[in-house]
């Protein structure tokens, strides 16, 4: 497997991050403050930043009752050891890697990145996979809080350039993954 390695300059990550843009997280930032101040999340606060996250797996989400929501994040929250953390949040159904990604970067606004296609593109990382284990989740978040202390900015700003580094490159690649996208057709003939 290739090392995670920034596909552009450090030096374009705060400019890159400036120009963010992705679907409003403010209902999300909320939920996972309330979260860290109580210790878990509740049902209904885990449902929201999984639809966040993605609407592929609601159903499944959505199986679990708030008594093991709130025994599992509790769990994750009380862990010192990264691994116990993650493994806590992929006992709920319905929630992989990504996901508890993202319900860890919600609690945890300053320490966690967010695992996704597009940031892992923008690390030289094959991004034909769905799953994830937690040995690579790991390898990941040493690897964005390493770089995120070599470019000397927050862990946050980072993974929104690696996001946004991603979504430019796709949209100057592809004519249809452009802007001028209507209804699945691309307006543009390459």
């Amino acid at each position: 497997m290739p090392p995670f390695a920034l596909q552009f300059p450090a030096s374009e990550v705060a400019s890159l991050a400036a120009r963010y843009s992705y679907k409003d997280d403010a209902e999300c930032r909320e939920a996972g403050e309330k979260a860290r101040e109580r210790g878990y999340f509740t049902r209904g606060e885990l449902l929201l930043i999984c639809e966040w996250k993605s609407v592929r797996p609601k159903g499944k989400v959505a199986a679990n009752g708030e008594g093991k929501v709130v025994a599992a994040t509790r769990r994750a929250f009380a862990a010192t050891d990264e691994a116990e953390r993650m493994e806590a949040l992929l006992t709920l159904n319905g929630v992989g890697v990504p996901t508890a990604s993202a319900l860890l970067f919600f609690a945890f606004q300053t320490d966690y990145p967010i695992l996704d296609y597009r940031a892992l593109e923008s690390l030289g990382q094959p991004t034909s996979r769905t799953t994830y284990s937690v040995t690579y989740w790991l390898r990941y978040l040493e690897a964005c809080r390493s770089l995120a202390t070599e470019a000397q900015v927050s862990i946050r700003m980072l993974d929104m350039a690696l996001w946004q580094a991603s979504t430019e490159r796709a949209t100057a690649d592809h004519p249809c993954r452009s802007p001028n996208k209507v209804g699945g057709w691309c307006r543009t003939v390459p």
